[in-house]
C-alpha cells in the first residue's frame, strides 16, 4: 500500500495554526525546507511565528516582505524566514546567497515559492493554507506534503 503524500489538517483559529506551526518547529531538523503557499492574510505569517516558537525563538517573528529575508539564531536551530513575494525577478534570490541558507545547518520557511520554483530544492516541503468560508472566517485547510 503506498503512504498518503498529503497530510490535511483543519484550523478554527489563529491558536490552531500557531500551534501546528510550533509543533512542525519542534520537530524540524537542519537542512529542511518548508514553502509556504497560500493567498495574503492565510495565515502563513501565523504559521512561522508557531514555528520559530517550537524552534525556541523568542524573539519577535516578523514577515519579512520589505526585506526578502529575516534570520532567527536564538533557537535550537537557526531559522531563515523569506518573504520572495517582492522580488522583481527569481534570479534575485541569488543576490542573497540563498544557497548559503538553503543547504546549511537552519530551517529554512519560504513564503511564495512559485516566484523561486527553479531554485526549490527537490526535498522541500509544501505547506499549503486555504480559507473556506462556509466553515468560518477562522477557518483553515492546511495541507501539508508528508515526508
Amino acid at each position: 500500500m503506498q503512504k498518503d503524500p498529503w497530510k490535511i489538517l483543519e484550523s478554527f483559529s489563529r491558536e490552531d495554526t500557531f500551534r501546528l506551526g510550533e509543533e512542525y518547529g519542534r520537530s524540524a531538523k537542519p537542512g529542511e525546507i518548508f514553502c509556504l503557499e497560500g493567498d495574503l492574510g492565510v495565515g502563513k505569517t501565523v504559521f512561522t511565528k508557531g514555528f520559530a516558537a517550537g524552534l525556541g525563538i523568542t524573539e519577535p517573528v516578523n514577515s519579512p516582505t520589505f526585506t526578502i529575508l529575516q534570520i532567527y539564531e536564538s533557537g535550537r536551530l537557526p531559522l531563515y524566514h523569506f518573504d520572495v513575494y517582492r522580488l522583481g525577478e527569481p534570479e534575485e534570490i541569488e543576490e542573497l546567497g540563498y544557497e548559503e541558507y538553503f543547504f546549511g545547518e537552519g530551517v529554512c520557511l519560504i513564503e511564495w515559492p512559485g516566484r523561486v520554483e527553479d531554485y526549490i530544492p527537490e526535498n522541500a516541503r509544501f505547506v499549503r493554507i486555504e480559507k473556506d468560508p462556509a466553515k468560518g472566517l477562522d477557518y483553515r485547510r492546511i495541507v501539508i506534503e508528508a515526508k
